[in-house]
């Protein structure tokens, strides 16, 4: 099967058509390319020197948000409080930590410069968002990835502390299950996610389950954490006033 090869039009080949995973090269990544790329099932992913590269894997790596596990190790971890949790403070800080952690079987970082004033330019608008894990005034963790309808597509995580991805991963989850956001596109297969209760599944059912989350209302704009930080460890969020 081909690759195909964008141009300015806002428009992209057919999803079954990606061979490997991989779709179309070129275009561009400005938001109104990039929105319509999830939308799609479709993501960006390449390194520097060369065309940006649009992806769409079979089979695909998703979670549903109720169905998130928590080991008992890390459960008591996040008992003892030893983060302090908040979303949207830091995005451009939590890009560049998952841009600086090395990746096992990964020379460089595909968070080339390009790719960060991207994604940049999705949370101004209000579309991609992030969770951070904060030792006083030092971020030591976090996530970040882009909300559409009641789909969470998460992109990268870091942590420079014990844990401090996984408490706000899990974090994550039960803030979005307490939304009502119960999709969340894991991309490919990690066995770090598979722990967390993520599991793959063909791409035209992925495609499925996706159209039935893009028909709900998007939460744009700031995020605020309404969790509290110890309920969200056991099987329900409980929702309380933001810490």
């Amino acid at each position: 099967m081909p690759v195909f090869r964008l141009d300015d039009r806002l428009v992209f080949p057919p999803v079954h058509l990606a061979e490997d995973g991989l779709l179309a090269l070129g275009g561009d990544l400005r938001p109104e390319r990039l929105l319509l790329a999830y939308t799609q099932g479709i993501f960006p992913w390449y390194a520097e020197n060369l065309p940006i590269l649009w992806h769409s894997p079979d089979p695909r790596m998703i979670m549903t948000t109720r169905d998130l596990v928590v080991q008992k190790s890390l459960k008591k971890t996040i008992r003892r409080r030893p983060y302090e949790l908040k979303m949207d403070t830091a995005f451009g800080q939590v890009l560049e930590g998952c841009a600086s952690v090395p990746r096992p079987g990964q020379n460089g970082t595909w968070l080339i410069p390009e790719m960060v004033d991207a994604y940049t330019k999705l949370h101004e608008i209000g579309f991609a968002h992030s969770i951070e894990t904060w030792e006083g005034d030092k971020l030591v963790g976090g996530l970040y990835g882009v909300s559409l309808g009641a789909a969470f597509f998460g992109e990268s995580m870091f942590a420079h502390a014990p844990d401090a991805s996984k408490v706000a991963y899990v974090a994550c989850v039960r803030q979005l299950d307490a939304w009502n956001i119960g999709l969340v596109d894991c991309q490919v297969h990690t066995e770090h996610l598979e722990r967390f209760g993520a599991y793959e599944i063909p791409r035209l059912r992925y495609i499925e389950l996706l159209k039935i989350a893009l028909d709900e209302p998007t939460k744009r704009g700031r995020w605020e954490l309404e969790i509290d930080p110890v309920a969200f460890a056991g099987s329900g969020g409980a929702v309380t006033s933001s810490a």
